[in-house]
């Protein structure tokens, strides 16, 4: 099971879910409570190994600018989480990660968009994610997309993962409120949701 932890603002919270076991931590750079100027973002990307891959979370940005941020960081992955079209995807030099909130009604034309990982998110609230909402977890069998490029989002924990991954059977998960305390990242929640997120359910 792949973990992403997202919203990471400080070098702390990066070397935690780095000690933990994370395979990806999200830099946001879009309008959000967790946004962080490159340049911070620049300086805790040097500290980590390229074993963990570093996303950058960008809402309806333009091309150039998530490029020239991307060379910046050191990024590995650009993940789209507004209206982007599939054509700005299949641009970027860059595997991409598109975010869907999930809705019954809309849940047949997700597969149809070009990037590396589909990832299901709860309903759009003040901001395009991190709002810690979850959403039917059966309604991703719906989606006919591969398992392996589906990562499952919105409203997550160190309580409620487990159940999660045994629902939807996602190729990796991510989080975001769901490991922070009054707003912070909290590092022994970030270590108790990888260890839930990665240990084996045992079917009974």
């Amino acid at each position: 099971m792949r973990v992403k932890i997202c919203g990471i603002t400080t070098e702390e919270a990066a070397q935690q879910a780095l000690k933990s076991g994370a395979d990806f931590i999200g830099f946001v750079f879009a309008e959000s409570k967790r946004k962080i100027n490159p340049k911070d973002a620049e300086n805790i990307s040097a500290s980590l190994p390229s074993t963990i891959k570093k996303v950058g979370v960008f809402v309806n940005e333009t091309k150039e600018n998530m490029l020239a941020i991307a060379e910046q960081v050191g990024l590995d992955v650009i993940q789209l989480h507004g209206d982007e079209p599939a054509e700005l995807a299949e641009q970027l030099p860059y595997e991409v990660i598109k975010a869907f909130p999930v809705k019954k009604e809309s849940i047949h034309t997700i597969g149809a968009y070009p990037c590396d990982y589909y990832l299901l998110d709860g309903p759009i609230g003040a901001y395009r994610g991190g709002n810690g909402t979850t959403f039917d977890w059966d309604l991703v069998t719906d989606t006919k997309i591969n398992p392996k490029k589906i990562i499952l989002a919105g409203g997550l924990s160190p309580e409620n993962v487990q159940r999660a991954i045994a629902t939807a059977q996602p190729a990796g998960v991510d989080v975001s409120s769901g490991v922070e305390t009054d707003g912070k990242k909290d590092l022994a929640k970030i270590n108790q949701f990888i260890t839930q997120a990665k240990r084996k359910i045992h079917k009974s």
